[in-house]
This record gives structure tokens, C-alpha cells and sequence, in this order.
């Protein structure tokens, strides 16, 4: 058994990219050598900002040999046929029999196949992974044929301490490798993986990127401490950072005092997006006036000439800053609200401005289902939302959008409530973002999101597999937690048909079909976001068959619902209904007709099918009230109640009996169970349920 050792040294790998990369190189390796029945141990991978490493423990030193058995043409085939078979094989020591099937004899070559040394096959099989290698970007370089994510410069590759030659493009493996760009860069030859490792440390680089990444928080942190602060949390920047540098140093500078008036999103933006700077706070949470940057190399000054040219880069970026928060602060935001028609939000949909139009009618709408909003209010935050997109800041951070309206609102005087919700119409952007709460940033963010969703539905942009190019899943999710965790009462369809009315002066679309793909796709979404909380995908989408489109009540049946179904009652009465379905569904086939439903008590001649009957008929108006009062524990109760009669009915009641107007009464009997649960849920849509109390799988 052997070590192999595989290090691609390039220019600098994309942050972004590295982690995949490190994945992607292990993954493709592996199943290249499982394919050529290589077997192996441990793999590992690493990344670094120039280099992607894989090591793999205990490989066979040799493919096992293979005893092969191929099948060949018929017997009388031509001689090229039959020769041409035979060079195939691809070795002279075989045998050749004749073998019968169905259709006459045919040649059957048996030989045994020799494995190859290992080297010889990662010798074919590491140029072919690097040529198909799935970099998101790639490029050539000088004029090489060959492609890859920067100049590759140099390919390490060893086994068991020897080189395994091979060429990738102008680059020829060997055993060597160099280490920091800056103070290691001479070459350094390989003989072990641990020595590898070794000589790495000991030539500044840091290969574990889980190491590096410690490394910078626990150096960024000491820094803190030095100076009464704390290290913000930003887990992003600090995984972006962790793949920037091989030899992290971490140094401290100051935010000049000019600055400190900014908003402190924005020097963090502007520190974050452009200089990668960690950002340091008080114990309060405001933000301190001294970042910490990690150089990649360690001065022979100790950092103060580091320190001093990230205080100047960052000073002019702050006097941009500075600029833009000046002058966009001149105006109050309705002044910049004309500007939005000169801004395209879909060349099917219009523009930004009338967009801004759409959400106010719709925020204000929403407001009067949503308690404590101010309609007034969620129109002026809704109508003004958008408008920070034409200044200079946003124009120059993107990602400010929303927080700087909110800031130029509270600079102009607009009320708090405006000023927040537009400062919150975008949230929630992701699962772990927080929720707006304030009634009136709930109208206007979930306006915002039903009339994106509604447009690019009209237009037939939905999303296809993996692409959703215009984040309408993450626009649902955020729909659905507005309402969830608002406990938001509405009809989520008569919402969707506001939104989509207010497209009416851009597009000519049928309504209904969009919005029945909009609530197809918002139950999708549903199972999506309550998968985490352990709730049953089949629940919800029994529930929403019964066309109940309001998603607090739709989540406080499907609690109700499972918790029944927990249940003895819950499981014998799902299996009961399978069981009286099945029947009306092969009967009515059978007999070419539909069955309507209606009983005649007069044909009831057994007491259990007259108990059934009288059961079905309590339990349907007591469900029917109880769903009307939201009262669903007590729908369940009554679904309980006729679980017995159920099961007494099939245990004494022949249904298939001989006088036909007996046997249609009954199927009609049967029928009416699904019509008596069809208003809590379409139990159809059930799976398999297994009860808590004994564990036995109900069909």
C-alpha cells in the first residue's frame, strides 16, 4: 500500500472557488480510482490561495488482476467481424470457445486481464481530471491549449516518494515544490507526505484551511482585547479572508475620526467590500474606530508600513463615502422617486418607478389585513422604498440598498414607522435573516415580494431545476415567514390576484392559470421552510387540496392533523379510509359510473351501516362548525368518533351483495367518508403513518 501526494501550484485561486475546488479534486480523483479498481483509504484536501493539495492514504500499489469473459459476433460472421474481435481483446493470451443462445452460437473470449502499476494509471487518469476540471471560470494562458482557473506553475505528484510523470499543458509533474511567494519562494524537493506538511510550516504557509481560519480569528480577537474591543461577527469575511492568505498576520489600524459620523453600515461596508477589514465594536455593539487587516506576510517593521497604507486606502475610500452621504443627503428621498422610470426593472415588466407604484396600492391593501398598519403609512414607506437606488452611495454599495433610504427618511423627517419599513422591504433575504415585525414594514416588504413573484409568473419566468435567476424561491420563503411569523390572516390567493391586477396596464394574461402555478409553488415552498421543524410534506399538501389558502390556518391544521394521525383513532381511521376508497374507486371502474353520494336510510339494513350512517352525518356538522371556528382539535375529535363505526362496518357489512340497489347504497355509504373528511384534508394525499403508541406500519 502507498501515500499519494498531488499539489497544483498556481496563481492566486478566487477565494470563492476554493472550497468547491478542494471537494471537486477529491471527488474526481476518487471516482477515477474506483473506477480503475484502485483500491484506498483516506483521502484528504486541502486549499490555499495558490495551491489545491490532495493526499490519499494506503492506495494498492497495482490494479488486481481480472479474469474477463467477453462476448463476441456469431458464429459465420465475416473474418473481419471476427478478426476485429479478436485485436479487441488486446492481448494474444486468450481463449476462444462457441456458446449457444435463442439465436443460433456465437464466440465467447476468456483471458485474464493484468492490472496496471498505479503509476502508470494516475499517469492517464490526472491529465484527463484536469482538463474537465469544473472551475466555474477558467482561462488559457500565453498559447496553451489547456485551461485552468489561473497559470497553473508547477505539479507535485508523488507515490509511495516517487514522481509519477505526467504533463498537464506547458507543465511537466515532478517532486518538488516551493513555499510563501515572499519569504520562501525558492523550490524545495518532496519525499513524504509528512515532510511535506513539515516543510510547508517551516517555509510560511499554512495549509489547513481550518487552521488559517482559527488562526486569523484568534490573532483578530487578541488584537480586540488589547484595545477594550471585540471582533464583529462577520463568519463570511472571515471565510473570505481565511482564503487570501497562506501566512496570516494580523494588524491593526484606525478609522479616522472624520468618519465616525458615517452610518456605521457603511464604513463597515466600505471596510468589508473593498479592503476585506475586520471590524471591531465596543461592548455596547457600537462600532469602534480601528479595523484589523491580515497581511500575508510577517514585516521586518512589525506591520507599520502595512498599517499606514491601509489607513490611507481606506481614508480615500471613507472620503467617497463621505461624499455620497453628503450629497444624497440633501434631498429628501421623494425627490429621487422621478428618477426610478429611468431605471429598467424587467423590459417586460417596466420600470423601477412604476414597480414603486404597484407596491404602494398593493402595501396599501395589505395593511388592512394586518393589525396595528397604517394604510396611509405603508403607501408613503412603499412609494418611497425604491428611491435610494438613484443615489450615490447605493450606487456605489449595492448592498447598503434599503438601510440608506431608511437613514435619508429619518434625516428628512419621515415618521418611524416609514423610515423603517423602508429600510426593511427586503427582508427577510434568507433563512437566517431576521423577520420584520412592525406591521407596517410587514405590508411593504410582503408587497414588494407577491409583486415580483406575480410579474415574472406572468411572464413565464419561473424557476426551472437549480436556476432561479431572479430569486423567486427566496421571495416565497420570505412571503411565507411574513405571514407565519406575524400570524398574518390572509387569503393568499385574493393577494396574489391584488398583485397580479396591478400588472394589468403592462401584460394581458388569464389570470387563474398564473395564480393556480403561484399556489402550487408557495405549497412547495411550505414544505420547504417546515421541513427543518420536522413537519410532514404529505400533510401539507393534503390540507392545501382542500383549498384553504390562509398559511396560519393551513399550519394549524396540519398540527392538528398530525398530531391525530399520531394517534390509534388517527391511524386505523387513514386505513379505513383507504380501504372504502379503494373499493368505491374499483366499483365504480367496474361498473362504468360514478357514484353521487346519496344514501337512502330506507336500504339500511344492518344496524352497523344505520351507525355509520348517523355517525358520518354528526361528525360532518360538527366538522363543518368546528372548521369554521378554527377550532381543529375538536374537527379531529369528531373524525375520532367515527373510527368504530368505520371498522365495525367492514367487519359485519358484506358490501358487494347481490340486490343491486343494496349494493349501491352502501358504495354511496362509503363514498360519503371521503366527502366527510374531504373539508379537513384529502386524506388521499396521506402516505403510510406509523403510530407512536405500537409502532405498527398502517397501510
Amino acid at each position: 500500500m502507498a501515500e499519494f501526494l498531488l499539489e497544483l501550484l498556481s496563481e492566486e485561486i478566487p477565494a470563492r472557488m476554493q472550497v468547491r475546488a478542494k471537494n471537486d479534486l477529491a471527488a474526481l480523483i476518487g471516482k477515477a480510482l474506483d473506477d480503475a479498481e484502485l483500491t484506498y483509504s483516506g483521502v484528504e484536501s486541502f486549499a490555499t490561495p495558490r495551491r489545491l493539495v490532495l493526499v490519499i492514504g494506503d492506495l494498492a500499489s497495482r490494479q488486481p488482476d481480472v479474469d474477463v469473459e467477453r462476448k463476441g459476433p456469431r458464429v459465420g460472421a465475416p473474418d473481419k467481424a471476427i478478426e476485429g474481435f479478436k485485436r479487441s481483446i488486446g492481448t494474444d493470451d486468450y481463449e476462444l470457445t462457441e456458446e449457444q443462445d435463442k439465436k443460433g452460437a456465437f464466440y465467447v473470449a476468456r483471458f485474464r486481464k493484468i492490472g496496471r502499476p498505479t503509476g502508470d494509471v494516475l499517469a492517464d487518469i490526472i491529465p484527463d481530471v484536469l482538463a474537465n476540471f469544473p472551475w466555474p471560470k477558467s482561462m488559457r494562458w500565453s498559447d496553451h491549449s489547456v485551461r485552468w482557473v489561473r497559470p497553473l506553475q508547477s505539479i507535485l505528484c508523488l507515490l509511495d516518494g516517487a514522481a509519477v510523470p505526467f504533463s498537464f499543458g506547458p507543465v511537466a509533474a515532478g517532486n518538488k515544490s516551493t513555499g510563501h511567494r515572499f519569504h520562501a519562494p525558492q523550490s524545495f524537493e518532496v519525499q513524504s507526505v509528512e515532510q511535506y506538511k513539515r516543510d510547508l510550516a517551516r517555509r510560511y504557509v499554512v495549509l489547513d484551511r481550518e487552521e488559517r481560519r482559527t488562526g486569523i480569528q484568534g490573532q483578530a480577537e487578541l488584537i480586540a482585547k488589547q484595545h477594550g474591543l471585540r471582533l464583529r461577527d462577520d463568519p463570511g469575511l472571515l471565510e473570505e479572508v481565511t482564503g487570501l492568505v497562506e501566512w496570516p498576520v494580523a494588524i491593526c489600524g484606525k478609522i479616522d475620526n472624520d468618519f465616525m459620523e458615517l452610518p456605521a453600515e457603511v464604513l463597515v461596508t466600505s471596510m468589508r467590500a473593498h479592503q476585506k477589514y475586520l471590524a471591531l465594536e465596543d461592548e455596547g455593539g457600537h462600532l469602534a474606530s480601528r479595523f484589523v487587516a491580515i497581511a500575508n506576510l510577517e514585516a521586518k517593521d512589525g506591520g507599520d508600513a502595512i498599517v499606514t497604507g491601509n489607513e490611507r486606502v481606506l481614508r480615500a475610500r471613507l472620503w467617497d463615502a463621505k461624499f455620497f452621504w453628503d450629497q444624497d443627503g440633501r434631498r429628501p428621498l421623494s425627490d429621487l422617486v422621478p428618477k426610478l422610470a429611468d431605471i429598467v426593472f424587467h423590459a417586460k415588466l417596466g420600470s423601477i418607478g412604476d414597480k414603486a407604484l404597484r407596491i404602494e396600492a398593493l402595501a396599501g391593501w395589505l395593511a388592512m389585513a394586518i393589525d396595528g398598519a397604517n394604510d396611509m403609512a405603508a403607501k408613503r414607506a412603499a412609494r418611497l422604498a425604491k428611491a435610494d437606488l438613484v443615489s450615490g452611495m447605493v450606487g456605489e454599495f449595492p448592498e447598503l440598498q434599503g438601510l440608506m433610504g431608511r437613514y435619508y427618511a429619518q434625516k428628512h423627517g419621515e415618521p418611524t414607522d416609514v423610515s423603517d419599513a423602508i429600510g426593511d422591504h427586503y427582508m427577510p433575504q434568507g433563512p437566517n435573516d431576521d423577520c420584520p415585525s412592525a406591521p407596517v414594514s410587514v405590508a411593504v416588504a410582503l408587497a414588494d415580494k407577491l409583486d415580483t413573484l406575480c410579474g415574472f409568473f406572468a411572464i413565464g419566468e419561473k424557476p426551472t431545476g437549480s436556476k432561479d435567476p431572479f430569486a423567486l424561491r427566496r421571495a416565497a420563503l420570505g412571503v411565507i415567514r411574513l405571514v407565519l411569523e406575524n400570524d398574518v390572516r390572509l387569503s393568499l390567493r385574493q393577494a396574489l390576484s391584488q398583485a397580479l391586477s396591478g400588472y394589468d396596464q403592462h401584460l394581458n394574461v388569464e389570470k387563474d392559470p398564473v395564480l393556480n402555478e403561484l399556489l402550487t409553488f408557495f405549497g412547495d415552498r411550505l414544505k420547504v421552510h417546515l421541513k427543518t421543524s420536522g413537519v410532514r410534506h404529505d400533510l401539507i399538501s393534503a390540507v392545501f387540496a382542500t383549498g384553504d389558502d390562509d398559511l396560519v390556518r393551513v399550519l394549524a391544521r396540519v398540527d392538528a392533523l398530525g398530531s391525530f394521525l399520531a394517534s390509534d383513532d388517527g391511524a386505523n381511521l387513514l386505513a379505513g379510509y383507504r380501504r372504502a376508497s379503494n373499493i368505491v374507486r374499483i366499483e365504480e371502474k367496474k361498473d362504468g359510473t360514478r357514484l353521487d353520494g346519496n344514501v337512502d336510510d330506507a336500504l339500511l339494513e344492518a344496524a352497523e351501516e344505520r351507525v355509520l350512517y348517523d355517525g358520518l352525518a354528526a361528525a360532518t356538522f360538527r366538522i363543518d362548525r368546528a372548521v369554521k371556528e378554527e377550532d381543529f382539535t375538536d374537527a379531529m375529535s369528531a373524525l375520532a368518533h367515527v373510527r368504530k363505526p368505520i371498522d365495525s362496518f367492514f367487519e359485519r357489512v358484506i358490501v358487494n351483495t347481490d340486490d343491486t340497489n343494496i349494493r349501491r347504497n352502501r358504495l354511496n355509504l362509503l363514498s360519503n367518508i371521503h366527502r366527510s373528511i374531504a373539508t379537513i384534508a384529502d386524506f388521499s394525499l396521506i402516505e403510510d403513518v406509523v403510530s407512536d403508541n405500537d409502532n405498527r406500519q398502517v397501510a
